[in-house]
């Protein structure tokens, strides 16, 4: 490992290091804007200059300058300040002095800088130049004469999202950042453009002029918008959460987050179910928590123990439990999580999860996906695949051919595949050392778990376990886990023929099925399941409660409630609580962390911080499987409840799933 000198502080850095990263290693901070730990280096914007001896008597980029044995690095010479003080004055040549309103202001790299190392003047007396704002869609907003051509939004497109729709035009004093055709961003990655563009010139549409940062209260939180669990911040304002940001988890989401997790969060607040609703005459009409509460705490005496529960895609772990007990103690386990019909087999968990790590799926060499389109289903996941990808490993894939951002050979559309790999794929996989098979949700609703197990040998090692289910619903892992998995799926609660049906946050369960049961909805937003109840309870959303949800891989987080529920909505478990009160037989906990405790005693493995150990066990099962496969997910962006309710979301469905054109008023 080379050793060099930064300031005066000698230091070992690993082999391949740049200069830039030796003087982070040595805890001085360089500025720079093109620069990216996560993108490949520019060396554009030339603000990271510093001193190197041996070497030419002048500022060095530290960014692209490779760290060598002996070298002496100087971070604060005159020589090094007086130079970025001219990069910065050079960089503000053209750039509009409109901080106040920019909505960039108070969290902006340019504006940090240009404090720390700037000049305290401008010696520039011309003209400046203006740039026309492109239109790229209804997630990102531009103001393209702030921009300092740094390209972190042309490699972020190009590197890690896969669509390479962004790019420079012209040289020069006349160059411009612009989308293709300047025709809407198809990506479904594109809000974290916003995050990396060190300037304001591209910013959130839909949260622009909405907040400053310094009015906003920060609560970390895990998104639900797949089964990823994206690590994500809300940042709060009053009552609301004004928006959402990735926080930074290498083992997860790194620093991304789909536009879905970004841009949802308007939903929070519209279409909300903020009161109690009792259907009468075939309509609804509001009610009061004392009249709701004897209705449910009546049709549970009556049911008696036929009474089932199905949970939705959005749950947390504690709600599931509550759920669960009240049930118990009416002496039903009439559970079941998988509400669109899938009935695999659960004997085995680490048979039904994602066991190769997120983190090492980008250093797999062979990858074969079995009905899943990783980029619309888990966008997290594609990025890792698509970095394995960029580094070498080839791609088999059975199902309809799509567009995975990366090169993949389709094998076809029949499941009759997975029993025998047409020669190049199973030569490619015979030499493969990190194989991993990815069985999607497609393959899961076409009964082909059994044919996946059987192949999975040549994936499964002594230190190497390539054998993943990829699942949509951020509760699925902690509903798997909680016991809400009948062997038939839902269909068995369907042949049970319950009296009365608890329907917790479930939206995608057909309407025909329980026709004769009294159906109660526990939930927050008023969707399909709110509009088949015969009694609607309003409940909390995931940023409006703690709780615990496990991804695919079953690694236990935990969130934080941000706001409080609307109106006269309650978090949900209290709602289990009252009630089991009113039909005499109370449920052990009053408070939350009672509730958990009592959740973590009964499944300790919900207690884990990380991921939850799964032997692997695989069961046997029938391994016929033929016929084509389909994709569940049809439109990315109106995958549940939520993001139904969301207008930005709309947008991006009519605009970047249907082509619908949308005409920009002039200003």
């Amino acid at each position: 490992m080379p050793k060099v000198t930064v300031d005066g502080l000698e230091i070992e850095v690993p082999q391949g290091a740049t200069v830039l990263q030796a003087c982070e290693l040595a805890g001085k901070e360089v500025p720079r804007f093109c620069y990216h730990e996560r993108l490949s280096i520019a060396g554009n914007c030339r603000m990271c200059l510093v001193e190197v001896a041996p070497g030419p008597p002048k500022p060095q980029a530290s960014c692209a300058l490779p760290a060598a044995d002996g070298q002496t690095i100087r971070t604060d010479t005159p020589m090094v300040k007086k130079a970025r003080e001219g990069v910065m004055e050079f960089l503000l040549i053209n750039h509009p002095l409109d901080c106040p309103i920019c909505d960039q202001g108070g969290e902006c790299d340019l504006q940090d800088q240009a404090m720390a190392y700037g000049r305290g003047h401008s010696r520039y007396d011309e003209m400046k130049r203006a740039v026309e704002d492109k239109y790229m869609g209804p997630i990102v907003k531009t103001a393209m004469t702030r921009c300092i051509q740094c390209t972190r939004c042309v490699r972020f497109s190009e590197e890690v999202a896969g669509t390479p729709e962004m790019g420079m035009l012209y040289r020069g004093e006349d160059s411009q950042i612009t989308s293709y055709l300047e025709k809407a961003l198809v990506s479904e990655l594109s809000g974290n453009l916003v995050d990396l563009c060190p300037v304001g010139a591209l910013l959130s549409r839909p949260y622009s002029f909405e907040a400053r940062p310094w009015e906003l209260k920060k609560v970390p939180g895990i998104d639900v918008m797949d089964a990823v669990g994206t690590n994500i911040r809300m940042d709060v304002r009053g009552r609301q959460v004004m928006r959402i940001l990735p926080r930074i988890n290498d083992d997860v989401n790194e620093e991304w987050a789909s536009d879905k997790t970004r841009h949802h969060v308007d939903a929070l607040v519209r279409n909300r179910l903020d009161r109690p609703w009792v259907r009468e005459g075939g309509k609804l009409r509001e009610a009061s928590w004392g009249e709701a509460l004897d209705m449910f705490a009546g049709q549970l005496k009556k049911a008696g123990k036929d009474v089932a529960a199905i949970a939705g895609d959005l749950l947390d772990a504690e709600t599931m439990y509550a759920a669960k007990a009240l049930l118990a103690g009416q002496g039903s386990n009439l559970l079941e999580g998988r509400q669109t019909g899938l009935d695999y087999d659960v004997t085995s968990l680490a048979a039904v999860r994602f066991n190769t790590p997120l983190s090492a799926l980008e250093t797999a060499d062979y990858i074969l996906l079995v009905g899943s389109n990783p980029r619309f289903e888990a966008s997290l996941v594609n990025t890792r695949l698509r970095k394995a990808v960029r580094r070498g490993a080839r791609v088999f894939a059975i199902g309809a051919e799509a567009d995975l951002t990366y090169k993949a050979e389709w094998l076809g559309d029949d499941l009759k595949l997975l029993g025998r790999l047409p020669k190049s794929a199973a030569d490619a996989l015979a030499a493969a050392e990190r194989p991993v098979m990815i069985v999607g949700p497609g393959a899961l609703g076409a009964g082909a778990l059994g044919a996946a197990l059987k192949a999975a040998g040549p994936f499964v090692r002594d230190t190497w376990n390539g054998f993943n289910v990829l699942h949509i619903a951020a509760a699925r892992m902690a509903s798997l886990m909680l016991g809400y998995a009948q062997p038939g799926g839902i269909a068995d609660i369907e042949e049970a023929n319950p009296k009365l049906v608890l329907l917790l946050g479930a939206d995608e369960v057909g309407s025909k099925r329980f026709g004769k049961a009294f159906k109660v909805y526990v939930g927050h937003h008023g969707d399909a399941g709110a509009a088949q109840a015969d009694l609607v309870l309003p409940g909390a959303t995931y940023a409006e409660k703690h709780g615990t949800w496990v991804n695919i891989e079953g690694r236990v987080q935990r969130g934080e409630r941000a706001v409080f529920p609307p109106g006269d909505a309650r978090e949900d478990w209290t709602i289990f609580r009252a009630v089991s009160d009113l039909i005499g037989k109370p449920l052990p906990f009053d408070r939350f962390d009672q509730l958990r405790a009592a959740m973590v005693a009964d499944v300790p493995a919900l207690a884990t911080d990380g991921i939850v150990e799964m032997p692997w066990s695989p069961p046997t099962l029938d391994a016929k499987a033929e016929g084509p496969v389909g994709y569940p997910v049809k439109d990315f962006y109106l995958t549940n409840a939520i993001c139904r309710a969301s207008p930005t979301m709309r947008r991006c469905s009519d605009e970047i799933v249907h082509g619908v054109v949308y005409e920009e008023a002039a200003e």
